[in-house]
This record gives C-alpha cells, sequence and structure tokens, in this order.
C-alpha cells in the first residue's frame, strides 16, 4: 500500500502528493509510515521562508518569486500558512488567490494549510509537508507564514533562507525589535517602496543591522526595496537569495540547518512516544481526581507531577 504511494510521490504524481500531505497535516493513521518512507529522498531542495506582518505584500512577492524560479525551469512548492478558520478547522486562505495563475503550471504546487495554533505562524506539520514536497522532486520550497508579528522561530528551524517582508509604515524600530523580526532575517524587504517613507526606514534598518556585533565572514543582512506589484527591484532580491544560498552552502550552515530539522523531529517523536505511553488511565484519573477538589484543596502541581512518575 505505501510502496505504492511513495512510488507515486517520487513520480511527482499530484494526487499522491496531496494524499500524503493530508495524512501528514491530519496525523492520519499511517502518516508515520509515510514520512519514514520518504525520507531517504528528501534533503536536496531550498527552502525559503516569506515572513512579515500581514499586510506586507508576501503573497505577491511569493507570486512573483515563483515566476523567476519557474523561469530557471526548477519546480516550486508553495505551503502558504493561513490563520485556521473557527468554524471549519481548515485554512482561510486570504490573499492567496493572488497566485492562482500558478495553478495550471505542472511545475508549481500551491498548499494552504491551517496554523491550528502552531507557534510563530507555522503550522505544527509545516516542515513533514515540506519533507513530502522534496521527496517528489521540487527545487525550491516557499513557505509562507501567516505573519502574526510575533517571534516566527519555526520559519528559521523550517527554511534554509528567512526574507522579512516590511512597509514603509513599519517604521517604529522599537516594536520591530520587540517583533523578534530583527534576529530571524537572512534578508530585510521593504515592500510598496513606492510609498512615503520607505527610504527612511531603510536607513533605520541598515544602521540597525551594521550596529549588531559580528563574527568575521558571518553574513550581514541586506536591506532591498521591491514593489511587487509591479515587479520592481524582484530581479536584485532574486539575485541576493541565490546570493545566500551559496553562503550557507560554502560555510556548512545548510547541512547544520539540515541536522537541526533532524535532531528536531527525533525530539519530537520521543516526546509524543513518551506522552502516550505516560498517560495511562491510572494517572488520568489521578489527575482528574485532583482537578475534581477545590484549589485549595489539591497537592501542588509539582508535588503531583512527582507522585505520577513515583506511581510508574
Amino acid at each position: 500500500m505505501f510502496s505504492d504511494l511513495i512510488n507515486k510521490i517520487q513520480r511527482g504524481e499530484r494526487a499522491a502528493v496531496a494524499r500524503a500531505i493530508t495524512a501528514i497535516e491530519n496525523t492520519l493513521p499511517g502518516h508515520e509510515e509515510i514520512l519514514a518512507a520518504i525520507y531517504p529522498f528528501r534533503g536536496r531542495a531550498f527552502r525559503i521562508g516569506i515572513t512579515g506582518p500581514p499586510g506586507a505584500g508576501k503573497s505577491s512577492l511569493t507570486d512573483k518569486l515563483v515566476t523567476l524560479y519557474r523561469q530557471q525551469h526548477k519546480n516550486v512548492a508553495v505551503i502558504g500558512v493561513d490563520p485556521t478558520s473557527p468554524f471549519t478547522g481548515g485554512a482561510l486562505l486570504g490573499d492567496r488567490i493572488r497566485m492562482l495563475s500558478h495553478f495550471d503550471d505542472p511545475g508549481v504546487f500551491i498548499r494552504s494549510m491551517g496554523s491550528r495554533g502552531g507557534h510563530g505562524g507555522l503550522a505544527t506539520r509545516t516542515q513533514e509537508v515540506g519533507d513530502v514536497f522534496e521527496a517528489a522532486g521540487f527545487d525550491i520550497i516557499l513557505f509562507e507564514t501567516v505573519g502574526v508579528g510575533q517571534v516566527e522561530l519555526d520559519v528559521v528551524q523550517a527554511t534554509d533562507s528567512v526574507v522579512v517582508v516590511l512597509v514603509p509604515e513599519s517604521g517604529d524600530e522599537i516594536q520591530m525589535m520587540k517583533a523578534g523580526l530583527m534576529e530571524i532575517g537572512d534578508l530585510f524587504v521593504i515592500n510598496k517602496a513606492d510609498r512615503a517613507d520607505a527610504n527612511k526606514l531603510k536607513v533605520t534598518l541598515t544602521n540597525i543591522l551594521n550596529s549588531a556585533p559580528q563574527s568575521t565572514g558571518q553574513w550581514r543582512p541586506e536591506v532591498l526595496m521591491t514593489v511587487a506589484t509591479t515587479g520592481e527591484g524582484l530581479d536584485p532580491l532574486f539575485k541576493m537569495i541565490g546570493t545566500h544560498l551559496e553562503y550557507i552552502r560554502e560555510t556548512g550552515l545548510w547541512q547544520q540547518k539540515m541536522d537541526a530539522r533532524y535532531a528536531r523531529q527525533v525530539r519530537e517523536q520521543v516526546s509524543k512516544r513518551f506522552d502516550n505511553t505516560f498517560w495511562t488511565p491510572q494517572k488520568k484519573q489521578a489527575l482528574e481526581d485532583q482537578l475534581s477538589l477545590k484549589p485549595a484543596d489539591r497537592i501542588n502541581p509539582i508535588d503531583m507531577a512527582g507522585s505520577l512518575f513515583v506511581d510508574g
């Protein structure tokens, strides 16, 4: 059963890819077998994170990058993480309709996923979905996040290069520092740069980045200006993303990022299995017994947790 599915994924059959993604996204029976079977066929794609606050034009930039990579005959997958619908639990597509021009391109696969409470704007299973796309032979995987404006650490962990997209109205440097975006970006893009204060923001960003301590040979993030709707500035951005890929390849950072993703997946599997075996019916009942008591009568959480371990 699974061998046939894996063979179809390797051939890039869209129905098989979609089926595997659905199984992984919804943790359906057999999804772990799929992840295990595709492991030998992943590890070749370049993963790019596109993040930033809502309304910055991330979808428009992603759309343009897809076009540029297709002109290089690269197969491109887009994972767009959207807010989860409170009614259906599915993704609210939002501006993803701007990428409709690529839907009939066999070299492009666009998948929207609901964030479902995933930290940092990325759905819990996004990294594994990227593995499916790699096994299917995609060269480039673009991760467009929900853009919650918080520290999107999952972007760093799941991708090789992170592009932070801002707009001229994002000029409050203190707020940007609080948002954590300054710490995660490999490239910074001021989109909608035809608006007022774009140059002021570029100067501010550049000064902040130049003042950060750096080691010799360390990558220094660039600040670029774009107008995604017209394509202005897209070629320099595209070229700089390629430059960053060359940098992480030459310095060994690409391998380090893949190693970190592997270690994280192993730890997640261990945590999940431990959690499943730890919570026996007796331990669940012990916790329920405490919850049935008035707060003042309960064992403190530290000792309660300790007793669950002692009870085996």
